[in-house]
C-alpha cells in the first residue's frame, strides 16, 4: 500500500493498524551477522559468540524521561539505544541487538514513529548491533522498553564488586553535560548547543568497555544515575572506599562554567550529581588505557565515597520514584 494518499488525512497508528505499522518500521532495514532471523515470526534468532549473553532492560516514559517538546522523536530513540548500549558498555562487553517495545495513543502520527526508528536504528548502526524484534500497543502516552544483548568476546564480565584497595579510578566519556543541558531546557535558556542537545542524546564512549576489560579493570559502571551515586554503587558492591579528586574533574567543571553562571548553579553539582552522561567509570590496579583519565583512587572500606576526602554533601543522584 503506498504510504500516503495525497489529500487524504495524516495517517496515524490507529489509522493505520499494528501490522502496518510494523512493516512500515521493519522495511528496508538491515540486521548485522549476530541477528539470524529479525521480525516477522514469533521470535528473533540471534548468535552468542562465546556461549554466553549480556542483558539488560530500561524503560522511558514520556514526561518523566524525555519530552516531546523538547525532544524530536528521532533524539528518542537515539537516547533509548545509547542509554541501554551504554549498559553493555560497563560490562566490559558490545551490543549486538536490541528489542524495543513502544506504547503510544492510537492517534500518533505514523511519521513520529518512523522518525523514532530511524533514531533508534542510526544509534544501533554506530554499536555495530541490530533491532531483532519488539511490540507495538496502545498506550495513554509514550512508552519504550528496550531490551539490548551483548557479547563478551571471551572475556570475564566486568562487575562492580572486584574493585582493590590502591587501584586508580578512571573515566571515559564527559561528565555534567546532560544535567548542564536539562537546567538549561528547564529554565529556557537559549545558546549552549552543544549542553542543551547532549541532554536530548547522550554520547558513551562506545568501545572503551572492552578496552577497559582487556586492560585488566577490576570494577565497572555506566554513569547514568550520577558519579556519586553510582560509584556508591561500586563502593557498596566491593566493600571499598572511593575517594574523587576534584582538581581531577576540574576539565569537566570549566567546560560548564559559563552555563552554570547563567543557570546561577554550582557546575560541580553537575560534574558529581548529574547522571545521563553515559560515562564509564572503572577500576585499574595501574595506569588506565589510552582513552581513560584518572579521577580518583580505591581506599580501604568501609564502603563510601568521598570528594577530596570529605563526604558529597550535594545532589545525591537520580532515584526512580522521587520527583
Amino acid at each position: 500500500m503506498p504510504d500516503e494518499v495525497v489529500g487524504a488525512p495524516p495517517s496515524t497508528l490507529g489509522r493505520l493498524g499494528e501490522f502496518a505499522v510494523i512493516d512500515r518500521l521493519v522495511r528496508g532495514r538491515r540486521q548485522p551477522d549476530a541477528v539470524l532471523v529479525g521480525p516477522g515470526d514469533d521470535a528473533a534468532v540471534l548468535t552468542v559468540g562465546d556461549g554466553r549473553a549480556l542483558v539488560s532492560t530500561d524503560m522511558l516514559v514520556a514526561g518523566r524521561h524525555f519530552r516531546l517538546d523538547w525532544s524530536t522523536p528521532h533524539d528518542v530513540g537515539r537516547k533509548a539505544i545509547a542509554q541501554n548500549a551504554a549498559d553493555v558498555e560497563a560490562m566490559g562487553g558490545r551490543a549486538t541487538a536490541f528489542v524495543v517495545g513502544f506504547g503510544a495513543p492510537a492517534d500518533t502520527p505514523t511519521a513520529q514513529v518512523e522518525a523514532l526508528a530511524d533514531g533508534m536504528w542510526q544509534e544501533a548502526t554506530r554499536v555495530g548491533a541490530g533491532i531483532a524484534g519488539g511490540d507495538l500497543v496502545s498506550s495513554p502516552q509514550w512508552v519504550l522498553s528496550v531490551t539490548v544483548l551483548g557479547d563478551l568476546a571471551g572475556r570475564a564480565p566486568v562487575l562492580r564488586s572486584g574493585a582493590q584497595p590502591g587501584a586508580v579510578l578512571a573515566v571515559a566519556g564527559e561528565l555534567g553535560r546532560s544535567a548542564a543541558g536539562y537546567a538549561l531546557w528547564h529554565k529556557g535558556i537559549s545558546g549552549f548547543e552543544p549542553l542543551r542537545s547532549r541532554h536530548l542524546v547522550p554520547e558513551p564512549p562506545y568501545g572503551q568497555g572492552a578496552v577497559a576489560a582487556a586492560h585488566g579493570a577490576q570494577a565497572m559502571i555506566d554513569v547514568s544515575d550520577g558519579l556519586v551515586a553510582d560509584l556508591r554503587h561500586v563502593a557498596e558492591a566491593s566493600g571499598v572506599g572511593i575517594d574523587l579528586s576534584t582538581a581531577a574533574l576540574d576539565p569537566d567543571r570549566e567546560a560548564l562554567r559559563a552555563a552554570a553562571a547563567a543557570v546561577a548553579e554550582d557546575p560541580f553539582s553537575w560534574v558529581l550529581g548529574g547522571g545521563e552522561d553515559h560515562a564509564l567509570a572503572a577500576c585499574f590496579a595501574g595506569p588506565p588505557p589510552p582513552g581513560w583519565r584518572v579521577i580518583g583512587r580505591v581506599l580501604d572500606g568501609p564502603a563510601r565515597v568521598l570528594v577530596d576526602g570529605a563526604p558529597w554533601q550535594g545532589y545525591p543522584g537520580w532515584q526512580s520514584f522521587q520527583d
